[in-house]
């Protein structure tokens, strides 16, 4: 079986540009800042925008991770910091690929609505390995809560990383590998 895909090191923020060259399949090492939120700081962003109020972060070329981390062992910057199933941002994902946010990075599939917003949006979703937080934490250099701290572990936090790996899900075309994976097995 041939493998076209690559590795690539990602700087984030990302530019559209630059989302637009990946390929469903492709690895990943993300160095830069990101964010995470999950369900209760979506909902609070989208009660922001219907309010006409500003976002606490500006989505902007930036990467959303749906992550809520566990307390961070002495001397690490964060816990364990596995992905949490992306379906349950879908109905909040949307309007933030129009505002700008280059991609996600979650585990599961996203709905038809959030893959024609990133084809529109030029977005990718990214996936990180389930059940795998503990080493994915070592790609997080520097974790602070910078919105809805009243959320704990569900605030905003920015992230710095260091080759945080991703595998290219769903890219800005709409190539899914879910379901092409699927088709080359059987």
């Amino acid at each position: 079986m041939e493998n076209n895909n690559m590795d690539i090191e990602l700087q984030a923020p990302v530019d559209k540009s630059k989302m637009k060259e990946l390929r469903a399949g492709d690895m990943v090492y993300i160095t830069g800042t990101i964010y995470t939120a999950r369900d209760a700081a979506h909902k609070r962003m989208a009660k922001a925008l219907a309010e006409g109020k500003p976002l606490p972060i500006s989505v902007e070329g930036n990467l959303i991770y749906y992550m809520g981390p566990s307390p961070a062992r002495e001397g690490r910057p964060i816990g364990s910091a596995g992905p949490t199933t992306a379906s349950r941002m879908d109905k909040y994902t949307p309007s933030l690929l129009d505002l700008g946010l280059s991609g996600m990075i979650g585990k599961g599939k996203r709905s038809n609505k959030v893959i024609d917003a990133m084809i529109r949006n030029g977005a990718v979703y990214f996936a990180a390995i389930g059940g795998a937080g503990a080493l994915l934490s070592k790609a997080i250099v520097e974790s602070e809560v910078i919105a809805y701290d009243d959320l704990g572990t569900e605030a905003i936090r920015k992230l710095k990383v260091e080759r945080f790996p991703a595998i290219v899900v769903i890219d800005s075309k709409g190539n899914n590998l879910y379901e092409t994976a699927g088709k080359k097995i059987l």
